[in-house]
């Protein structure tokens, strides 16, 4: 019998009470309805690339780039289009589907618009889908990203309601909502997800999760990330998270949003390989392919491949599935079960 079920009416005690679940109970479950969408040995990859790094105003107690912490990072203005392209290529090379693009901002500032738009349209005529996080967005922003052909924008709600101003005071919630509803609007892909390990409770949690699933479409990505503790940053010292707390995390994303892409995101340079195949068990089925994550360690490439052949794993190839149609996918996912089967710009914005 099919457990597939896609809902926007998960109440809290109904998701703690998934995290609460025996491993095994839980692990099978995730792992079950994982499977009526997936492919259970695939794995999208996506590259991610600083665009423009430090000097950002926001408090963000985890981030390294933020101007109020003294972690060392060196600030850089705005990326030169060919490093963009030559990244770019290096990560489709490499087996990366998608290139996102990151940039250390409050929000994006009119005159880099249209830089921004045409690194867009340069790096989706290699053949790629193309992602950028940018900090807030308007509703105009949005709809201009997405009429130069972004396909994904990112924009994380990093924890529960009840503990976000524990993590950052200089935006509100609601402002990162606001924007998830301007990328949604705009016919842009919404990729959101969170931190966990930030000194957040297990019901903390479970509100994120809460918080996801009950948007109006699922983000069709969701990327679950582990604090990476950066010495400066007023977390560098918080205790490290239960590693079986994170695979329950990846799980109960999974059963709340079966049709959303998990993906196992920052952190997985301090994972075991045991811990990261829990995860691709209990449903996380994307990956940041790579040395570095905006600022941040990831494993290298060739270690990441050689996971994948112990695991008998391959990256995805092809075109990405979506949320455009729940009801078409449903019905795949039925019909599966049936089978058993070097010009530089200066932003001057630092």
């Amino acid at each position: 019998m099919s457990q597939l079920q896609v809902r926007h009416d998960w109440k809290r005690e109904e998701i703690e009470a998934l995290f609460a679940l025996p491993m095994n109970d839980l692990l099978f479950k995730a792992h079950s309805i994982h499977r009526e969408v997936y492919d259970p040995n695939e794995v999208q990859i996506s590259r991610l690339l600083s665009i423009k790094t430090g000097a950002c105003p926001e408090d963000c107690k985890y981030c390294p780039q933020s101007a109020r912490y003294d972690t060392g990072l060196e600030k850089e203005r705005l990326l030169a289009m060919e490093t963009v392209l030559t990244e770019a290529r290096s990560a489709k090379a490499a087996g990366a589907s998608r290139f996102c693009m990151g940039a250390a901002w409050r929000n994006p500032k009119e005159k880099d618009m249209p830089y921004l738009k045409q690194m867009v349209q340069e790096v989706k005529a290699l053949g790629m889908e193309t992602c950028m996080t940018l900090g807030m967005l308007s509703a105009e922003q949005a709809d201009e990203l997405a009429g130069a052909g972004l396909d994904y924008y990112n924009h994380n709600l990093d924890t529960s309601p009840e503990y976000y101003g524990d993590v950052i005071t200089t935006r509100t919630y609601q402002n990162r909502l606001d924007t998830l509803t301007h990328v949604r609007a705009s016919g842009m892909k919404v990729c959101s997800g969170g931190i966990v390990g930030m000194g957040e409770t297990a019901t903390d949690r479970a509100g994120l999760l809460q918080q996801l699933a009950n948007l109006p479409q699922h983000p069709d990505s969701v990327p679950i990330n582990m604090l990476v503790k950066v010495a400066g940053t007023p977390f560098e010292k918080l205790d490290d998270l239960d590693p079986l707390e994170f695979v329950r995390t990846i799980a109960v994303a999974r059963i709340l949003m079966p049709l959303s892409r998990v993906r196992l995101s920052a952190g997985r340079e301090n994972m075991s390989d045991e811990l990261q195949a829990m995860c691709f068990f209990a449903g996380a089925n994307s990956i940041f392919y790579g040395c570095k994550l905006l600022t941040t360690p990831n494993p290298e490439e060739s270690d990441d491949m050689g996971l994948f052949r112990r695991l008998g794993l391959r990256p995805e190839q092809g075109a990405v599935a979506t949320l455009d149609d729940e009801q078409a996918v449903l019905a795949k996912a039925a019909a599966h079960q049936d089978k058993s089967t070097a010009q530089f710009y200066d932003a001057a914005a630092l």
